[in-house]
């Protein structure tokens, strides 16, 4: 069985990883609030995997978790494991969540929640972090990430359907 991606895949993918290459390299990626930066770099990754399927949110998923690794600023982020295998999970994840719930806000919050338990549960398991450090910076980033995940992904899905039609 082969997989074809359209050209209309491509081209989203294609947009999308470049969106996520400009907020990887800028503060619109990464947003420093004390002990750990919240991230919005998930949410291309949504989107794309809403919109067009989970080979396109796996790829710019991919280029999420490679921009953390090359910009790493803890030994934590210097593991590939941490830094990009949960992030590969991300658009597989909101994507089939998506589809069984039609809805862009529960699988932006999955995608978030992929992407956050992914990181800090890895974190712990292999030590870079004790449970407490990662309960904190749950608390302090969840929330965050997740209402701007749901608001973002919500209006741009809907826009962009809308379009479509």
């Amino acid at each position: 069985m082969t997989s074809k991606l359209t050209v209309r895949q491509i081209t989203v993918a294609g947009m999308l990883s470049a969106i996520s290459i400009v907020m990887a390299t800028t503060p619109l990626g990464y947003i420093p609030l004390g002990i750990a930066n919240a991230t919005t770099m998930h949410i291309p990754t949504i989107i794309g995997s809403i919109l067009e399927g989970p080979y396109v949110g796996t790829f710019i998923g991919l280029i999420f978790g490679i921009s953390s690794f090359i910009r790493q600023n803890t030994p934590l982020f210097a593991d590939p494991i941490i830094a990009i295998l949960p992030r590969l999970l991300i658009g597989i994840v909101a994507y089939y969540v998506y589809k069984i719930s039609k809805s862009a806000g529960i699988a932006a919050i999955a995608g978030t929640l992929t992407n956050t338990v992914g990181v800090l549960g890895l974190s712990v398991i292999k030590k870079y972090l004790t449970i407490q450090a990662a309960l904190l910076i749950v608390l302090k980033n969840t929330v965050f990430e997740v209402i701007v995940a749901v608001i973002l992904t919500t209006v741009i899905v809907k826009s962009v359907k809308r379009y479509i039609k």
